[in-house]
């Protein structure tokens, strides 16, 4: 008797809405071997009709394999790479002074794009990136910890705006991200989830690197997949950077191993050179001396290598110095010194992480796979970094604060250790400027180039004809994906899960790879920038930028012009006699530049981009979705680690109070109760040789103790952590009273505390320390507890600001 012959009516009515996308078939259809391309516009396909026979006798039937899923045939491998936070004139590939060998290969084996630009900020670009949406389109007009709730910047990437990843996975690749996150909302980053924003709810098959916008080099925020990992516990040499090439190399050994025909889709987003800047000692000593001639000379020649190399046009004009940075034959001999380090520093981390990027390039080609894999790599998510304030420090954690002067002196004593496990360093923002060359401003401002220009280089063997070539096409960061799906030749979904797709928004660049169109215009022709209210419009050769009316380097202590529509100067550039934004036309030509602006509000009313909005702390402050909203009582058992920031009780401006119920064994009990934070930034109540501890670490400026006098007696006991918070307003002081069984042990009043920013991603834990110690004179991590923890309680007072804060 035959129950189920071949595939019903209906089911090859569904498989034949793609008919006009010819599928590819190969092998014998129902035959474990078979292969079969599919309708990329509806995703995931439909299931595929058994075509068997079922009878009541398995041999008296047929079976039948749904074919394998695999992209159109000569569809490449893609490598997508980008670094971070590295301005146009950083690479030695586009002028720097900054060897990157890696860079150069892959220009002299492809193309230099020289009019390729970011969104001047982390998430956003990101975003644009993988989605080939723009980013408040995507939910991503600003970094995700400081997400508000309007759709152009909530952090909510929203399921109408598939992934790239989530495009090639399902269309036959194998898909994975080394390295940087930031596209996951920072309200979610825990156990709880939910995970369909992190790397694998993207599109992503494997996920290995850090959730946030930096971390720690020597002891990162890590994840696999959903799963934090602690990598460098024991390794005193580790450094991410080079764990991140390792684990991409492992992985595509691992993908060659088990299905070498299977192309891959690989996202590497190394940290460097985001701060902290933390390459390995043997890098920095490479650059010993290699910046003493100072940011202004480095400008003159980053410059003069640009013009050489053809990478600006030959009548460009290098900008002004700005009248507030100092110049450099204006300093002392130790701001000198100092200066020079933070530089080699950032210099060493730069050609590290190129050195890196190297070495997975060479393991797709040591495998055969070099000639067909797409490769594109890109210089910097933004500009080069404005965020390490006018001086640099050895802590960025002192800037994200608002302490934006440290003293010379007092960084020179972390001079010899200025990279490496003990700092977590950034530099002047001299020279960021003189990084992103030929241009005016840095990171942050994406009304100028100086925030938004990047280096970009694209190889691919076989297919473009013009190796060494130039391109100089107007294109941006939501181009990217357009021009993978043409190259893969997969066409943009119009459904995913059931779920109408927006537009992809970007033009592919795919055409630019044949040498005949090395001079062809722009298919871009119309490009809107914003961050912070800074803002600009491109149109056809012609730019209208906003000025900003305060320095990125003052990290929004300024005040900014409360009329954000109607309170900025504009900027008018015509770029194709002007690369650099030199000569501002707006006085000239007003009839221009009000046209552009018209142009603008268009822009941004089709891109979510309204309302705008100027601020900076008070967004990172703000109240976002999360287990900790609304709630002001904490409790925890026993041992918990790895809690995200956003998820921990905030002790920031109010009053609080911690209480831990312990039980101390016979032999006495030591070890970790609670902490947040660590080295750069946090606090610890702990037990120490049995004597009750609590630490504040005032972003490693200072240390504030309260301390018992005797061990903790065997038995139950209650400890009490009771601060009363000197407010309104950020970063007061207040007084911290320790108590042991309701009897006060310490009691200390202090001047300061952490106003904004505690921890950048090391996790609140209970009952042991995974990352650094917030003293390491006190202990080494771990440090668990080793008695009984019952319970740990935290009752938060309200936050306690003033009016217009």
């Amino acid at each position: 008797m035959r129950l189920i012959s071949l595939a019903s009516t209906a089911a090859a009515l569904a498989l034949s809405v793609g008919a006009a996308y010819a599928q590819q078939v190969t092998g014998t259809q129902g035959s474990p071997d078979a292969t079969t391309t599919i309708d990329g516009r509806y995703l995931p396909p439909q299931p595929t009709p058994f075509g068997g026979e079922i009878n009541l006798q398995a041999s008296q039937s047929k079976p039948y394999w749904p074919p394998q899923v695999v992209p159109p045939k000569g569809a490449p491998n893609i490598l997508l790479i980008m670094t971070d936070d590295q301005g146009y004139g950083v690479s030695g590939t586009f002028g720097g002074v900054i060897p990157t060998p890696t860079m150069d290969r892959i220009a002299q084996m492809g193309l230099r794009y020289t009019q390729f630009h970011s969104t001047a900020l982390c998430s956003p670009t990101r975003a644009a990136l993988i989605t080939g949406r723009n980013h408040h389109s995507v939910g991503f007009g600003i970094i995700s910890e400081q997400s508000t709730g309007y759709p152009g910047y909530d952090s909510v990437m929203g399921v109408d705006n598939a992934t790239i990843g989530t495009i090639l996975k399902q269309s036959g690749y194998a898909t994975s991200w080394f390295g940087k996150n930031h596209n996951t909302p920072s309200y979610q980053y825990s156990a709880a989830g939910p995970f369909d924003q992190w790397p694998v709810g993207m599109g992503f098959d494997y996920f290995y690197g850090f959730m946030g916008g930096e971390t720690d080099q020597w002891t990162p925020y890590l994840y696999q997949n959903m799963t934090q990992i602690f990598p460098w516990v024991g390794k005193p040499d580790y450094n991410l950077t080079t764990d991140l090439a390792d684990e991409a190399i492992r992985h595509l050994r691992q993908l060659n191993s088990a299905a070498p025909d299977k192309p891959f889709f690989l996202y590497y987003v190394p940290g460097g050179t985001h701060s902290p800047h933390q390459p390995t000692k043997e890098w920095i000593d490479k650059f010993k001396g290699k910046f003493d001639m100072g940011w202004n000379a480095l400008r003159d020649q980053i410059f003069a290598n640009q013009k050489r190399l053809g990478v600006i046009p030959a009548n460009t004009e290098l900008t002004p110095w700005p009248d507030d940075l100092k110049k450099w034959d204006t300093l002392t001999a130790d701001e000198k010194r100092l200066f020079a380090h933070q530089a080699e520093v950032f210099g060493a981390y730069a050609a590290y992480t190129d050195h890196e990027i190297g070495r997975v390039i060479q393991e797709v080609e040591d495998e055969g796979k070099l000639d067909n894999t797409l490769i594109i790599y890109i210089s910097g998510d933004n500009g080069t970094s404005a965020e390490g304030t006018t001086v640099g420090t050895p802590n960025q954690m002192t800037a994200y604060n608002g302490i934006l002067d440290l003293p010379i002196a007092d960084q020179l004593k972390a001079y010899d250790a200025w990279g490496l496990p003990p700092t977590y360093p950034h530099m002047s923002v001299a020279w960021s400027w003189a990084f992103d060359t030929p241009f005016k401003w840095t990171k942050q401002v994406a009304s100028h180039f100086g925030g938004t220009r990047q280096g970009m280089v694209i190889a691919w063997p076989g297919h473009i004809n013009d190796a060494g070539g130039i391109r100089t096409q107007f294109h941006h960061m939501i181009d990217i994906v357009p021009t993978i799906l043409e190259v893969t030749g997969i066409p943009a979904p119009l459904v995913v899960n059931g779920i109408a797709q927006k537009p992809i928004e970007g033009v592919s660049m795919a055409s630019t790879f044949d040498k005949a169109n090395a001079n062809a215009p722009s298919k871009r022709t119309t490009q809107y920038f914003e961050m912070f209210a800074n803002r600009a419009i491109y149109h056809d050769g012609w730019i209208a930028a906003t000025t900003p009316p305060a320095p990125p380097w003052l990290l929004g202590t300024a005040k900014l012009p409360e009329d954000v529509i109607n309170g900025y100067k504009w900027e008018l550039y015509n770029l194709t006699d002007d690369y650099s934004e030199n000569n501002d036309l707006a006085a000239k030509m007003p009839d221009k530049l009000r046209e552009l602006q018209q142009l603008f509000l268009v822009e941004a009313e089709k891109y979510n981009v309204f309302p705008l909005d100027n601020s900076v702390l008070p967004r990172i402050i703000a109240p976002r979705p999360s287990a900790t909203a609304g709630r002001s009582l904490f409790t925890y058992q026993g041992e918990v680690s790895g809690i995200p920031v956003s998820d921990a009780p905030s002790i920031l401006d109010k009053s609080y109070t911690i209480t831990a119920e312990v039980d101390v064994p016979q032999s006495g009990a030591e070890g970790m109760i609670a902490t947040l934070g660590g080295r750069f930034g946090g606090y610890g109540l702990y037990l120490l040789k049995g004597k009750p501890v609590f630490l504040y670490n005032l972003v490693d400026l200072e240390r504030f103790r309260w301390e018992g006098q005797d061990a903790l007696a065997p038995g139950k006991h209650t400890i009490v952590f009771d601060f009363t918070y000197d407010g309104p307003g950020f970063g007061k002081g207040g007084t911290g009273v320790l108590k042991v069984d309701g009897k006060e042990v310490a009691n200390q009043k202090v001047p300061h505390t952490v106003p904004f920013i505690m921890s950048i991603d090391e996790t609140f834990d209970v009952g042991v320390d995974t990352r650094t110690p917030v003293d390491d004179g006190d202990y080494s991590v771990p440090f668990p507890f080793t008695g009984k923890l019952d319970q740990v309680a935290f009752k938060l007072g309200p936050t306690q600001l003033g009016a217009n804060e």
